[in-house]
């Protein structure tokens, strides 16, 4: 963006709905009758019989299922150089608590299988929704795709409260939300920023929204052009986020200053709490 895009900024108010989801005490698991309608999309009785980390589990079929939208702290899995996330070991076992050895509900709400072959579906145990369980633990964080995104406001719930009351990863340093000056050295890692965005523009079609006067060097979200289409279909545009406190969510690159390349709305959230 160029200083005159900066002048021209329009400023205004700005809204992504985040509905509320009810979820009972620290023992109340999060309960199929609570979510939204079902997609019968559906495969049932599928075994789990082992869990790979805190969002991931394979079923008797051989399949692998990633739990979507969904991430928990990672482990190194076979990866050289990778150092587990604090409290990746403890993901691991609440899910196994949770669903290790028994039999499962596949519900699939957006794309099917990733590219590395694992498929892409909500879990059931039960009654117990095992996304919205390991996110209510504390045990996981928010994590939607443009393809993959169902959910999403009954899993932000979840996280606001089990972060309120910090709750497992929650309760550490290495995972909480960070403002947009503490960003430094911060490149190739995933994180939950949040911050007031002081202006927004669309330039070339693609959308910007930027946390200080200088774009050069701030933190900025940006949408490329080909993804602003989702936007529009939410009825969002750039001037909705003037103005306001937004916690966004991604990986950091650096463009200029630090950035977080945002493919969806449920992306962003207006922070009311």
């Amino acid at each position: 963006m160029n200083s005159k895009t900066i002048i021209n900024f329009v400023r205004t108010g700005a809204t992504v709905a985040i509905l509320a989801f009810c979820i009972a005490g620290t023992t109340t698991p999060v309960a199929a009758r609570d979510l939204p309608a079902r997609n019968p999309d559906t495969v049932s009785g599928a075994r789990i019989v082992a869990v790979t980390d805190g969002d991931t589990i394979t079923i008797d079929t051989g399949a692998q299922v990633r739990l979507t939208g969904i991430q928990a702290p990672k482990l190194p899995l076979g990866r050289a150089g990778f150092r587990a996330w604090p409290l990746a070991g403890r993901a691991k076992q609440e899910l196994e608590r949770l669903g290790g050895g028994r039999t499962a509900r596949l519900v699939y709400r957006g794309r099917k299988i990733d590219r590395w072959g694992r498929l892409l579906a909500d879990v059931y145990v039960g009654d117990t929704w095992l996304q919205g369980e390991m996110v209510r633990r504390g045990m996981a964080r928010v994590y939607t795709f443009p393809d993959n995104r169902a959910g999403a406001a009954e899993l932000y719930e979840a996280e606001r409260r089990a972060r309120a009351a910090k709750t497992g990863i929650w309760a550490l340093d290495w995972h909480r939300v960070l403002s947009p000056a503490e960003l430094e050295g911060k490149t190739g890692t995933f994180q939950v920023v949040e911050g007031t965005a002081v202006a927004t523009a669309v330039v070339g079609g693609r959308g910007f929204i930027n946390f200080s006067a200088d774009w050069r060097t701030d933190f900025t979200i940006s949408i490329p052009r080909s993804k602003m289409k989702l936007f529009r279909a939410a009825g969002v545009n750039m001037e909705h986020y003037d103005g306001r406190r937004l916690r966004v969510r991604g990986w950091l690159v650096k463009r200029n200053g630090p950035m977080i390349a945002v493919t969806h709305p449920e992306q962003i959230e207006v922070v009311t709490e």
